[in-house]
């Protein structure tokens, strides 16, 4: 079987350039149209071409969403948009609309990827796809192992299985849901969902004078967010994953920060890898991943075994906070970095690196701003300075630092 692929998403460009320094195989992101994350920042054509050249030169794969639900006028300038990536050597696009499918197959060489949102759920609909030039099925998140192995297995080679294995995921099969539309307006299958599954639901009951009374929903006597999914988690289960033939292992967040970004796709990287080389570790990668925003874990419908739903909280929780970027490494000890969240003198911060300054701490002993007068606190948006640093760390490693709950 292939290398498992590593795909990491890209809200914007500094995700990408985060993506790809901590390690991914390939990102996927969406252009200014067409994908399904209206609220990401997305990247126009300009951004685009620049991306696809950055990600080439650094031996990583794109991939472009152009998976919405399509209407008539959706395809307008529809047509342009996929020569254009086909012109710029995008490696693929993610599709769901049979229509947009014709479309690429008839008129470019672009991949044609095939989204979850196409809800593929059974060996039959996979050879329909593969059948008509598809070179990758995102299967529908609501299958188990045992059904991913036995469509692989039927499948040849000519074709790759990706699934997703972290991230935020949806109450509705595979993404098709319509109470974001439903209650706000905003079309969940064009990008813009509200999110209401996240919302905490009472029953209201009218009485004869028209007045509301209301009554919580109770799954159990933890609470009432009954819609809310814990986030997908399969950091420890990569054998299992690839044994089932699975050949691109997918992050969801594109709408989710830099720190985020960062965090996943380290943590998957060093995990598969550890896998490909039999190394055993004593790490605890759950702690690792908690490190940054999480809804509480689950493994999803791949083992059917665990709770998905929280019903304590819609909130996400997260044990780090994201203190600083490091810009550049000078001499004697001294780093360029540039604030992200308050840190002062006597603080101590941990690095998130991919290479062994990994989860490595020191104590912050000297902060100089750029006129290199000392000072004490760093606090305004995006500030940068100089501090001391016992490690050389790269451009674009990340400091951070443990949410103290109790301040």
């Amino acid at each position: 079987m292939k290398k498992i692929e590593l795909l990491s998403p890209a809200g914007d460009f500094e995700k990408l350039k985060t993506a790809i320094h901590f390690g991914c195989d390939a990102v996927y992101f969406a252009g200014k149209r067409f994908g399904l994350r209206a609220f990401s920042d997305n990247f126009d054509d300009d951004e685009i071409i620049k991306a696809i050249k950055y990600a080439h030169d650094h031996n990583v794969k794109v991939y472009i969403t152009v998976n919405i639900l399509a209407h008539n006028d959706d395809f307008n300038g529809l047509l342009d948009y996929l020569k254009f990536l086909d012109q710029n050597k995008a490696d693929g696009v993610i599709v769901s609309d049979l229509g947009i499918a014709k479309l690429v197959l008839d008129n470019t060489n672009l991949e044609l990827h095939v989204s979850t949102q196409a809800n593929i759920t059974n060996l039959y609909s996979a050879k329909v796809w593969q059948n008509m030039g598809a070179k990758r099925l995102v299967l529908a998140r609501e299958l188990n192992l045992k059904e991913i192995y036995n469509i692989k297995k039927e499948l040849n080679n000519d074709i790759d299985i990706e699934t997703f294995v972290h991230g935020a995921m949806c109450i509705s099969y595979s993404g098709r849901c319509l109470l974001s539309n439903y209650l706000t307006g905003r079309d969940s299958n064009k990008g813009a969902c509200a999110q209401p599954c996240r919302w905490n639901y009472a029953l209201g009951i009218k009485d004869n004078k028209d007045d509301i009374s209301y009554y919580p929903i109770q799954e159990d006597i933890k609470g009432t967010y009954i819609l809310n999914s814990k986030d997908l988690c399969l950091i420890n289960n990569i054998k299992d994953l690839y044994d089932a033939g699975i050949n691109s292992f997918k992050i969801e967040g594109r709408m989710k920060s830099n720190y985020y970004v960062a965090t996943i796709t380290n943590a998957y990287r060093r995990a598969i890898d550890d896998f490909y080389n039999n190394i055993k570790r004593d790490f605890d990668y759950i702690s690792e991943l908690q490190k940054t925003s999480n809804r509480e874990f689950t493994t999803g419908f791949y083992f059917d075994s665990d709770q998905k739903t929280n019903t304590l909280t819609s909130k996400v929780s997260q044990t780090y906070m994201y203190t600083a970027l490091v810009l550049d490494h000078l001499d004697n000890n001294y780093l360029l970095v540039e604030h992200r969240n308050k840190f002062k003198l006597g603080d101590t911060l941990e690095v998130l690196s991919p290479d062994e300054n990994f989860n490595k701490t020191f104590k912050v002993e000297e902060i100089l701003d750029l006129n290199k007068n000392k000072i004490e606190e760093v606090k305004k948006i995006k500030q940068q300075v100089y501090i001391k640093c016992p490690y050389k760390l790269h451009k674009l490693d990340i400091l951070r630092m443990k949410i103290n709950h109790e301040e």
